[in-house]
């Protein structure tokens, strides 16, 4: 079974625009993402799609690997899904471009699923622990069934704890350990099969309300493994990102 991993790459970022080239100890974020990358033991290639020509310009002076698509997709996964389409392959992995700090084992993890199970999709899932957290819409909640294949992904707190609901929200600064709420983590698995799949569904209606492509998978009846992780996602969103990143590098 070949497994690569496709890190998509773009410029127009709203919150933070050109966060991929931003200097990060000298390398760019995308070159750190790369290089994280490469050190998966079980993944057979790594690629970066952009549609960007400075980016692939930037991209060539670490790696051959860079290939470019078109500026009209709306999603990452559409994106990979139209590079994927000349490389041999069984399985892909969606690694973030603006993530420098992604865990090496959570890669292999994911990635090694698609040999355990016969699956089409994969993704991966972190408890939170703050109440801070759980009230920002900006961190993605999803919550899974006990075979842990997901049930839902929102920008909204799910599930709702109906009975203790206005003390959890304005009287915890940690969430009480019964109480279990999960982070969802923008790293994918697909195989080459399914994500020729996905790309060629039409957008649905809660993938547009949400804002959250992976809701397109669930709606149209296909399901999810969710594996956990230790790890927290350091992506690099805003400024303030950029500069925390800043500081984790140099400690």
């Amino acid at each position: 079974m070949k497994k690569v991993i496709v890190i998509p790459a773009r410029l127009a970022s709203s919150r933070l625009p050109n966060k991929v080239l931003l200097d990060l100890g000298g390398k760019s974020v995308i070159e750190r993402v790369y290089e994280r990358c490469i050190k998966a033991r079980n993944i057979d290639a790594v690629y970066i799609a952009t549609d960007s020509t400075r980016v692939r310009e930037v991209c060539e002076t670490f790696t051959p690997n860079v290939i470019m698509t078109a500026q009209t997709h709306e999603s990452g996964t559409d994106r990979i899904a139209e590079a994927v389409e000349n490389i041999e392959c069984d399985v892909v992995i969606n690694v973030q471009g603006d993530e420098p700090f992604i865990d090496i084992e959570l890669i292999e993890n994911l990635a090694g699923l698609f040999e355990q199970e016969e699956i089409p999709m994969a993704s991966a899932m972190h408890r939170l622990h703050l109440v801070e957290e759980l009230k920002n819409p900006n961190v993605v909640k999803v919550t899974v069934d006990r075979n842990g294949y997901a049930l839902y992904f929102s920008r909204s707190i799910i599930p709702h704890h109906r009975d203790e609901w206005e003390t959890l929200l304005n009287h915890h600064t940690t969430i009480p350990e019964p109480l279990l709420f999960y982070r969802h983590l923008g790293i994918y698995g697909y195989t080459k099969e399914f994500i020729k799949l996905y790309s060629s569904m039409e957008g649905s209606y809660l993938e547009r309300l949400e804002k959250l492509e992976q809701l397109r998978v669930l709606e149209n009846g296909y399901r999810i493994k969710m594996i956990e992780t230790e790890y927290n996602s350091i992506g690099i969103d805003t400024m303030e990102d950029y500069q925390r990143a800043l500081t984790l590098l140099t400690c």
